[in-house]
């Protein structure tokens, strides 16, 4: 009887860990994404054939990345919002506060990070594409630095 009862013990533990591993589902998909970002505008450029114009509004969680990327056209990034760090290919990093601005030559490979522990990084983002092109081309996946 006793080995029967050995046997059973860890069948009684079973209801408590569908319990629990629910709980942390529920916490892991509570987490922020590192970068959130709404197209505001996408629309052909007049008298620019095959060019588009591209508006977003991004919103970079604190600690959160961009990662290495690029884009098919020239960025100009307006920071409305919180403070960052970005990282563009052959030139030192620069530091931009609310109010500041950024240009990035078209397909050069850069990275933005939120500068801040605890506040977002908002930026109004214009970008002038070439027509049918990925609006961005990642080289690195988003994440959060440490």
């Amino acid at each position: 009887m006793h080995k029967e009862a050995a046997m059973r013990r860890p069948l009684n533990f079973r209801p408590v860990g569908i319990p629990l591993g629910m709980i942390g589902t529920q916490v892991l998909s509570a987490q922020q994404t590192p970068l959130k970002v709404a197209l505001l505008l996408q629309t052909d450029v007049v008298g620019m054939e095959g060019k588009e114009v591209v508006v977003q509004f991004s919103e970079f969680a604190p600690r959160a990345t961009s990662g290495k990327h690029s884009h098919p056209g020239h960025e100009v990034a307006y920071v409305l919002e919180g403070s960052g760090t970005r990282d563009i290919e052959g030139m030192p990093p620069v530091t931009a506060r609310a109010g500041d601005v950024f240009y990035i030559p078209s397909r050069k490979v850069h990275e933005t990070k939120n500068a801040s522990t605890t506040d977002p990084l908002k930026l109004l983002v214009f970008r002038i594409h070439e027509k049918g092109q990925p609006i961005t081309v990642r080289i690195e996946d988003l994440y959060f630095w440490k």
